[in-house]
């Protein structure tokens, strides 16, 4: 039986040395939802982020993937954005989506070029000779092309011009669907508002403010970056 939840963290603590990067943090993540992850740099996103995907393995408190702590089966349904550059610069666009189905067993190398057909990106290109935001659209496109059951897509939308931007939100709402939940860390509001169904505010290594984007909305009176504004001073 699925857990009710794709995503549960209770009391998630992490320390780097004497440095903390989450502190006792609380978080629930239902399913069929697109929830913003929004923050300053440094307020403990990336950190969760790599907890969720088991890039980082030691940790106080509770986290939960689908029920279960994150390891080799919970890799199994979660697709990870990192915020770096992660593919291959001499491999060609369709030798990346090539590589992508050896490494992932869900992965639909028919959907990836789908994606990347709509986007117009040349097939042939090399991935070293493609513009930031091509990597950026690129990156997605293999990230959304595996079927699984929650996305981490961290910062996918930073130092991105507005047309890349929009294309990228367009990628994300596309092929979301109930079955899956996509969580977005990003610390850019303005523009970026419709594509969260929720949206949970972290900073210094908690999370300040969860809920539905209407009932924030509705409670606060104001536009989701002034809720952003009064909750982190």
């Amino acid at each position: 039986m699925a857990a009710e939840n794709i995503l549960e963290c209770s009391g998630l603590s992490k320390s780097y040395g004497r440095k903390s990067a989450l502190n006792g943090l609380e978080l629930k993540v239902g399913r069929g939802k697109i929830v913003g992850l929004l923050g300053r740099n440094g307020a403990g996103k990336t950190t969760l982020m790599k907890l969720i995907v088991s890039l980082l393995r030691h940790y106080e408190g509770t986290l939960l993937v689908d029920g279960r702590r994150p390891g080799v089966e919970t890799k199994k349904i979660v697709s990870y954005l990192p915020d770096h550059e992660f593919l291959y610069p001499w491999m060609t666009v369709e030798e990346s989506v090539t590589f992508f189905g050896h490494a992932f067993a869900d992965f639909r190398a028919d959907k990836a070029s789908d994606m990347i057909g709509t986007l117009g990106l040349n097939v042939k290109d090399k991935v070293k000779s493609l513009s930031k935001g091509m990597k950026e659209q690129l990156s997605l496109s293999l990230a959304f092309a595996r079927e699984a059951k929650l996305y981490v897509l961290d910062e996918p939308l930073a130092a991105v011009d507005p047309s890349t931007r929009d294309k990228i939100m367009k990628i994300i709402l596309d092929h979301f669907t109930g079955d899956s939940t996509i969580l977005v860390s990003t610390h850019l509001i303005q523009g970026v508002e419709p594509l969260f169904t929720d949206i949970a505010i972290v900073d210094e290594g908690r999370v300040q403010l969860q809920g539905s984007v209407a009932d924030i909305k509705r409670e606060y009176g104001m536009a989701l970056e002034d809720v952003f504004k009064q909750i982190v001073k």
